[in-house]
């Protein structure tokens, strides 16, 4: 299974550089959360990663291939092994849920009859009953609109699967379903994840965890240490501080975060 590797990832929109020499290993077949506050430019390095942006500079380096010098043909071939779920899960309101996630394979004139097993097959995969089939997605809570993106992302068997803050508007219930479930298809089928979230429970779920701020990764670390991490970024992040990183004693102090 792949990792990726970033190097010296840069994007400018204007005169603004939103990624500005992001450099990151991220593992293969493990879940890394990328954390940051809002504005931090997260979704805009995940988009490089999947090709929606172009990255003004530097390289995106999976299973030996660098993405960002293949050109749109080599990356329209390659991104087939990797699965996005939308921030809001992106399902269309005009169709049910049966035609959202089989949408691709109905789109190459694939006949019903046999796209619909590897959809029901993608129900089960993210707990979603087969009675939510010919619903519409306004039928649907919001965490079952989550569910039937992942399915829909599920179906392409992906070997990388990145999330863009897949829990954004969920209750905490809803939300530590939604994170177990990333877990489990993770540990299942061996995925290399990533994550952009806000919400520090995702440490329970990920392996990694690497913190963006200021356009560059200033943390990489063992998700279940990131508590005694005395990185003040870290610190910042965790303690929700809207002032820059913290310096004297707050610093010293960094490592007694309340578990």
């Amino acid at each position: 299974m792949p990792e990726i590797k970033i190097i010296h990832l840069r994007k400018r929109f204007g005169t603004k550089w939103v990624s500005n020499g992001i450099n990151l290993t991220i593992p293969s077949n493990q879940m890394t959360a990328i954390i940051g506050r809002s504005g931090e430019g997260k979704s805009v390095f995940l988009k490089q990663i999947i090709g929606l942006i172009t990255p003004t500079s530097g390289d995106i380096m999976i299973d030996g291939i660098n993405l960002a010098a293949i050109g749109q043909e080599g990356l329209d071939s390659f991104y087939k092994k990797i699965g996005y779920v939308f921030q809001f899960a992106a399902l269309l309101d005009s169709l049910t849920i049966f035609e959202n996630i089989g949408i691709t394979l109905l789109e190459d004139n694939v006949p019903e009859s046999e796209v619909l097993p590897l959809v029901k097959d993608a129900l089960v995969q993210v707990n979603l009953e087969e009675d939510v089939l010919y619903k519409y997605p306004s039928e649907l809570s919001g965490g079952m609109k989550k569910r039937a993106g992942f399915a829909r992302t599920m179906l392409a068997r992906p070997t990388i699967i990145l999330y863009d803050e897949p829990t954004t508007g969920l209750d905490p219930i809803t939300t530590r379903v939604i994170h177990e479930l990333m877990f489990n298809l993770q540990k299942q089928f061996n995925l290399t994840s990533v994550a952009i979230s806000h919400d520090i429970e995702i440490f329970k779920y990920a392996d990694n965890v690497a913190l963006l701020h200021e356009g560059t990764i200033k943390y990489f670390g063992d998700a279940k240490t990131v508590w005694e991490s005395d990185n003040p970024y870290v610190y910042q992040f965790i303690r929700g501080l809207t002032e820059g990183p913290m310096e004297g004693e707050a610093a010293h102090h960094a490592n007694k975060y309340p578990h």
